[in-house]
């Protein structure tokens, strides 16, 4: 979930809920308290009891009407701060949705989530982070019957990271499918949710339960653990139980699975052509052990599902996908949330007015990101006063909602003994964890003559060369830098060269005559597609005869693009962690563990599997 759909907004007609003045502190943390002890669940109790859920509807059946609507929005807003952004994310904000603030959005909307992004502004760092969502909250409490947020980001990891370093950063979810196991999710899911909670955090848009079967997969891909249903089930469990062992609501994604199109739904409509009884057997597996986990949310996906659903309308708004199948089949009574309804999958067949609305119908919960939220806001409004929703199907959704900020403890007031973000955020610890969990995860895929490991006495001199796509947030990168420093610390001479995703003719003659004065050559590859120029390059580097290991930073499908080369290795990511792991691997100072958790197919031969689920080698 990536689109934000920022059109322009008008301010129109917005049903604010009257005064605003904010009471004083010792007011909301009275009211706070009050309902602290009658509604803060166990955290392990994933069904609320009669007594809370008693105490919840009496807190709707005291709301206004635009104060539930609100309810049901997760909006993004610019700026670090509640109540003071920087003047360019005002003139954002005011461009977009017309309030200048975190705290106007929430005055004047009622929303019940807000959502971070690095673009937005929302992460520059840990401590700011929990300064912005302790704000967030004193905005939303301070209002007139005023209610806890749900405040989340996409905390996927590897490829998709909202909070950067210093936070913890461990590798994505396909390096984790390598690493096949689910003691090291769990511990991700408990790690990450300790920090992003420690920030106020406390819904994350992760894991992704797709079970990505297609090579081309434009979207998906490494956020998959894999290709195998049973496997990809497994570890969405274990990250699932991680993430909600630290008061965190964790999210599944993307319902009823997303891992074979080959359409970005950012940008298009995705189709899936898959039968209904290929769909049980390969996407509803995850899901299923989601809801078995106990799963706090489940997100939609803006695909088209013929054999669920042949209406032509997306999962998001279809009522036998989410109601029929997801609530009925699936039994899952917790809260749904839409993918962000900016993006282009879910806009396609119908007007930004209507989608929110048939959303709700459908039987979805939260409603995120919308382009225009006056719009959205206003449609769902006009729809309770038209009749075409009743204020009963709102008070359905709520109750999910505040059942979830109840569980989550968001009812209760901020404990003075809290781990601070000093004590929880990037400890030594949890970075040393990490590390340990990148090492099982790097995969070696071939090693003809054993090329691999590279050893500072005989292959003193190593060039690193290749792809540096842009770093996922908060990490240093580039990833041929980070290579390279890694491999000079392990008692290397290691230079870097980037060479980029497309390098021109002359780049790849400077890079092959620097490997000349090299012993050993390391060339990073991302997404090689057959004729592309980091092929070239790859070839040209692999007729030196020196020696050579190819390491593919995102897609491990790159291998089959490059049969020649001796020693080939993916990493499944290009963040630090699983760029200095493969390192560590190079290096022999560990073995590589790492299994390929989807097939390779040969490139000249896509039907013929190069290498199988499983495959992996070490020393």
């Amino acid at each position: 979930m990536h689109d934000t759909g920022s059109d322009d907004t008008s301010t129109g007609s917005t049903g604010s809920t009257g005064n605003t003045a904010r009471p004083s502190r010792r007011a909301v943390l009275a009211a706070t308290a009050g309902l602290s002890a009658a509604l803060t669940l166990p955290t392990a109790a994933r069904a609320a009891t009669p007594g809370a859920d008693r105490r919840l509807r009496a807190l709707i059946s005291r709301m206004t009407l635009q104060e539930k609507v609100g309810q049901l929005f997760v909006m993004r807003v610019y700026g670090h701060s509640a109540t003071a952004p920087d003047q360019a994310d005002i003139d954002a904000n005011l461009k977009e949705i017309g309030v200048r603030t975190a705290a106007e959005l929430i005055a004047r909307y009622r929303v019940g989530g807000i959502i971070y992004f690095t673009w937005a502004h929302n992460t520059r760092d840990p401590q700011q982070i929990a300064d912005l969502s302790a704000g967030i909250q004193q905005a939303s409490l301070g209002q007139p019957r005023g209610l806890p947020m749900l405040i989340a980001t996409d905390q996927e990891h590897g490829a998709v990271c909202r909070v950067g370093k210093p936070a913890t950063l461990f590798p994505g979810a396909m390096a984790i499918g390598a690493g096949g196991s689910r003691a090291d999710a769990h511990t991700l899911g408990r790690i990450s949710g300790a920090e992003l909670r420690a920030m106020g955090i406390n819904q994350d848009y992760s894991p992704d339960a797709d079970v990505n079967v297609n090579p081309a997969n434009p979207v998906i891909g490494v956020r998959s653990f894999g290709a195998d249903p049973d496997a990809v089930a497994a570890l969405v469990a274990a990250e699932v139980k991680g993430y909600q062992a630290s008061r965190v609501a964790a999210t599944a994604k993307h319902f009823p699975g997303h891992g074979d199109t080959a359409t970005d739904s950012h940008t298009g409509f995705p189709v899936i052509t898959h039968s209904r009884e290929l769909w049980e057997k390969l996407d509803a597996e995850p899901f299923r052990a989601a809801v078995a986990a106990g799963i706090d949310s489940i997100m939609t996906a803006h695909i088209q599902f013929p054999a669920l659903d042949d209406s032509g309308d997306p999962a998001t708004l279809s009522h036998p996908i989410l109601t029929g199948i997801l609530r009925g089949e699936l039994g899952y009574d917790g809260v749904v949330i839409t993918d962000s309804l900016g993006m282009d999958g879910v806009r396609t067949k119908y007007g930004d007015d209507r989608v929110p609305v048939l959303a709700l119908k459908a039987g979805v919960d939260q409603l995120l990101n919308p382009p225009s939220l006056d719009v959205a806001w206003n449609a769902v409004l006009r729809a309770v006063q038209d009749g075409e929703l009743t204020e009963a199907r709102l008070d359905e959704s709520i109750l999910r909602i505040l059942r979830l900020k109840s569980r989550l403890g968001l009812f209760g007031p901020a404990r003075a003994g809290r781990t601070s973000v000093e004590r929880a955020v990037g400890t030594k610890a949890h970075l040393a964890a990490a590390d340990r969990l990148a090492e099982r995860t790097t995969t070696l895929l071939a090693n003809e003559d054993r090329v691999l490991p590279f050893s500072p006495r005989t292959e003193p001199r190593v060039l690193v060369v290749g792809a540096d796509p842009a770093s996922p947030s908060g990490t240093t990168g580039p990833p041929t830098g980070v290579l390279a420093a890694a491999l000079t610390e392990l008692g290397f001479t290691a230079t870097a060269l980037s060479t980029g995703t497309a390098p021109s003719a002359a780049t790849i003659a400077k890079a092959v005559t620097a490997a000349q004065d090299a012993d050993a050559v390391v060339v990073a590859t991302y997404n090689v597609a057959a004729g592309n120029a980091q092929q070239t390059l790859v070839d040209q580097l692999s007729a030196l005869g020196k020696p050579l290991a190819a390491l593919a930073v995102r897609n491990p499908y790159d291998v089959a693009q490059y049969p020649i080369v001796k020693a080939c290795l993916a990493s499944y990511g290009w963040t630090d962690v699983e760029v200095r792991a493969a390192a560590r691997v190079i290096a022999g100072r560990v073995a590589p563990r790492g299994k390929l958790p989807v097939p390779v197919q040969r490139a000249d031969d896509p039907t013929q599997v190069l290498y199988p689920i499983g495959h992996g080698l070490t020393y």
